[in-house]
């Protein structure tokens, strides 16, 4: 099945020069969003992670329905004030903007296996500082998983030159 049909691509969103690659349409039906689960999960399978790692709100929805279907757990990184319980924090340069994300302080086990997903490779930023989360806590990361990658941005060649193995479904 070609994913890119349910992508939808919105000029100059959610800044001027910016080409947002919408994944809602793509989560609206049933068979596209399975087949694009299948497909990460295909990517995942032969790295046997022990743990999928997933940030908000769209990684979410792809991480934590792969882990499910891996059987596998499956671990939130959020934005300040979202979890409930004590979390670390790691800073994160964005494309349009700075923020935070934290992870509960006993959501990776040390030496546990990690696969890092998310729905979009753009600069990669979000992607390290997830992964010195996973890297204080003594867990391991195998690999970054991404629906979609970005490659006319510096995110995939940025993880590559931190040593990381990355996979993606789709290339932009």
């Amino acid at each position: 099945m070609d994913l890119k049909k349910f992508i939808a691509e919105v000029p100059n969103w959610p800044i001027e020069g910016v080409s947002f690659k919408d994944v809602t349409p793509l989560l609206g039906n049933g068979e596209a969003f399975r087949a694009s689960i299948d497909a990460l999960a295909k990517l995942i399978s032969t790295i046997k992670p022990d743990v999928i790692v997933s940030p908000e709100a769209r990684g979410f929805i792809f991480g934590g329905a792969v882990a499910a279907q891996l059987k596998i757990p499956f671990v939130l990184v959020r934005k300040a004030g979202k979890l409930p319980r004590p979390a670390i924090q790691e800073d994160v340069v964005l494309e349009y903007g700075e923020t935070q994300l934290f992870m509960h302080e006993d959501a990776i086990l040390p030496g546990q296996k990690v696969v890092i997903l998310d729905d979009v490779l753009a600069t990669g930023g979000t992607s390290l500082s997830i992964a010195k989360l996973v890297q204080r806590l003594g867990g391991n990361v195998l690999s970054f998983v991404f629906l979609i990658n970005l490659s006319y941005l510096p995110g995939y060649q940025r993880l590559k030159n931190e040593n990381f193995n990355v996979a993606c479904a789709l290339d932009y």
